[in-house]
Formats: structure tokens, C-alpha cells, sequence
């Protein structure tokens, strides 16, 4: 239902062209949005992603086709390609164009690869001390970055690299009261930024997790046990995940639920301890699946997901109060978050990520 729900509000053809499908950013939608001049990299990216999700879960002609639809959409739309100027949202395109290829056999996806391997795996700057920075040029080094990037590095054969991310990050933006991964840091002054988000939690969750699996190294297991903790502590209430926003915020939230997924489904080890983190990963899965759902709409028979799954979700009404874009790059929250793709996306991310760890009996 939740995929159901994307589908029916907020995909169409790229200005009607044949065999294309994005996601319209807002619903109900402004002219703009419906005209695509409105369309968020790295949204789409997510997009895809969940898409492969449902392509795993029950795979069908429709559901392979639409993937394809959706990656050969979104390089038509970004003009010049695959790229853009931010090592972030590569990274996040990185990661679902390699799931498309490696799990429902999307060959456009090759090209999408070979071009965005390169910057990500180039980006990295021993000359601070490592890091990538989020965008080209920047000082600004941070988990947002740096998180996916090793994830997409490592899925794609580059394991030196995607541990040497894993360890400066680690070393640089671990906070020692919390345990916690903060923002990121400006290099070379060394200040860091230190709030403190859901999905920068989950990407190191899934970078550290899948490194337990591939090189065996046991401090990797160790920060996914000590992170698990944290965020069981400080982002959770009675298992359900904090908070939440629109707008590019409206992403944090079922990212993190995805790599608790990962923890929950791959995280290596037989001992006690590694066997309770499988099942405190799926619980708070689990467990914020469930609010979302106990707390959504119902709109023609589909479901609308709040942005903060613990209260009840907000019917967003007319077109008014539509986010924009701030002078950083960011995407604000529309006056109803609902109203955004990226807190639909969320819900869809989350339940998809709670079919996976229940039907791995956790």
C-alpha cells in the first residue's frame, strides 16, 4: 500500500516523454512541481532505491520496468548526466543504480556506475587528513557525505577505501559522550558541527555492518554494537524512532530504519551480544513501523505517512507553502511536511525495511 501510494500520487512521465518515469516532489502539487522544474537528485535517488525494495519483495515485469523508467528519468532531467557538483547525492544514486544492477538486473544502470564511481572514490582528500568533502570544493566534511559514499565504494569492490572512510569517521565526528555521529567537521580549521541526525546514524550502521561481513575485523562489529546502543538511548522512544521533518528532512528517518535493517539482517557473529543487536535493530524497526502505521491517513484508500510516526499524520490542504531551496543547497519543508515526497518515501523506506526483518523471522 505504501508503494501503492507513491505510485499513484506522485509519478509521471518526464515531460511526457516516452518510457519515463520521477517522482513530483509535492503533493498535492504546484505547476512547477508537476513540470519537473522542481526535482531533488537525491530524493529521486530514494526513489529508486525503494522501488528496488519492492522489485525484491515481489519481483514483476511492472516492477523492473519501472526502475529502469526511473533511472533513465532521472539522468535525462539532471541535463548533464549522472553527476552533479555534491559528493552526497552521488553517493545515494550510487548506491541504488548498484542495487538495480546487482539485484533486479537494471543494465542501464552500468553507465550510471562507471560515471559515478570515479568522483567518489577521487574525492577523498589525505591532504586534511581524509574525508570527502559534501560538495566539490567545499571545507566541509561530513557523515552525510562520507556514509553512503563508503557504502557505495564498498558494494562496488572498493573495500580499502570504504574502510579508511569508516575509520576517519569514526575518529573524527564519533562524539565521545554520546556515542552518537555528529554533522561533520570544516577542514582544515577543524571545527566541527555537531547536530546530531537520524540518517547519519544509519549510514554508519550499514557501512560498519556490511565491513563486518567483508573483512572480518572485529572493531567493526564493535561500533555497530556501540552506535545500536546510542541510538536505542537517545533517538528512540519505547523502540519508535524520534521525530522528524519535511523536506530534505523528511529522508533522515526511514534511512536509518533501512540500515537498522541491514544490522538486523547481516551484521556477522553467533555470540549473545551480536545476536541482541540483530534483534534490537529489527525491533526499533519493527516498532516504528507499526506508529507510522497505527498514526497515517487514509486517502482514497491509501495511506499517508505523518513526517513524525509517533502522532498522527496531517492531511496537507491546496498547494500553499511548497519548500524551496536555501542558499546551501537544502530543501525546506513544505508548511504541511506530509505534503513532501521525502516524508512518503520515508514511510515507504520503513515499511519495506519491517516486511524484510519479519520475514526474516526477527
Amino acid at each position: 500500500m505504501a508503494e501503492s501510494a507513491i505510485v499513484s500520487r506522485h509519478l509521471r512521465a518526464l515531460w511526457a516523454l516516452p518510457g519515463t518515469q520521477l517522482g513530483v516532489v509535492g503533493w498535492p502539487a504546484t505547476k512547477r512541481e508537476r513540470a519537473f522544474g522542481s526535482w531533488h537528485y537525491w530524493w529521486q535517488a530514494h526513489l529508486i532505491d525503494c522501488a528496488v525494495d519492492a522489485a525484491n519483495r515481489v519481483p514483476t515485469p511492472v516492477r523492473r520496468k519501472r526502475i529502469a523508467a526511473i533511472a533513465r528519468s532521472h539522468r535525462i532531467r539532471n541535463i548533464t548526466g549522472w553527476t552533479n557538483r555534491y559528493y552526497d547525492d552521488m553517493a545515494w544514486l550510487a548506491i541504488a543504480l548498484e542495487r538495480a544492477e546487482r539485484t533486479a538486473g537494471v543494465t542501464e544502470a552500468r553507465s550510471g556506475l562507471i560515471a559515478l564511481e570515479k568522483p567518489l572514490y577521487d574525492g577523498w582528500n589525505p591532504a586534511v587528513g581524509g574525508g570527502l568533502p559534501w560538495r566539490i570544493g567545499a571545507d566541509y566534511y561530513n557523515t552525510p557525505a562520507n556514509g553512503p559514499a563508503a557504502i557505495a565504494l564498498l558494494r562496488l569492490g572498493r573495500h580499502g577505501r570504504a574502510q579508511e572512510m569508516a575509520d576517519w569517521l569514526d575518529a573524527t565526528l564519533r562524539d565521545p559522550e554520546t556515542g552518537l555521529m555528529l554533522d561533520g567537521i570544516h577542514l582544515p580549521s577543524g571545527e566541527i558541527e555537531r547536530p546530531v541526525f537520524t540518517y547519519c546514524q544509519g549510514v554508519v550502521l550499514g557501512v560498519e555492518t556490511e565491513l563486518a561481513v567483508h573483512t572480518g575485523a572485529p572493531r567493526h562489529g564493535e561500533r555497530v554494537h556501540r552506535l545500536l546502543a546510542a541510538v536505542e538511548e537517545h533517538l528512540t522512544t519505547r523502540g519508535v524512532i524520534h521525530g522528524g521533518g519535511g523536506g530534505d528532512g523528511g529522508l533522515f528517518n526511514g534511512i536509518l530504519a533501512r540500515y537498522l535493517a541491514v544490522v538486523a539482517l547481516m551484521l556477522p557473529g553467533d555470540d549473545q551480544a551480536q545476536q541482541a543487536d540483530r534483534r534490537c535493530a529489527a525491533a526499533i524497526v519493527r516498532a516504528s513501523a507499526d506508529a507510522a502505521w497505527a498514526n497515517r491517513l487514509e486517502v482514497e484508500g491509501e495511506p499517508l505517512f505523518g513526517h513524525d510516526w509517533s502522532k498522527p499524520a496531517t492531511l496537507p490542504g491546496g498547494i500553499a507553502g511548497a519548500g524551496r531551496f536555501t542558499p546551501g543547497g537544502s530543501v525546506t519543508s513544505s508548511r504541511v511536511p506530509e505534503r513532501d515526497l521525502s516524508v512518503q518515501l520515508s514511510g515507504w523506506m520503513l515499511m519495506e525495511a519491517a516486511h524484510q526483518v519479519s520475514a526474516a523471522g526477527l
